[in-house]
């Protein structure tokens, strides 16, 4: 199979749903980082405990 590369050089959008788009994309950005903090204090627990375990 052949490849073939694209390249966008130019994406036109209306302002207004770019608008709609950013704050959409950054409505979505909260929960990612609930979790992502949430899956971060559960590793730095075990780790914590760990290192606890071999004092």
């Amino acid at each position: 199979m052949e490849k073939q590369e694209v390249v966008v050089t130019d994406i036109q959008m209306p302002f207004a749903s770019m608008v709609v788009f950013m704050i959409k994309w950054a409505i979505a950005t909260i929960p990612a980082a609930i979790i992502l903090f949430i899956v971060g204090t559960i590793l730095m627990t075990v780790f914590a405990g760990i290192g606890a375990g071999l004092r």
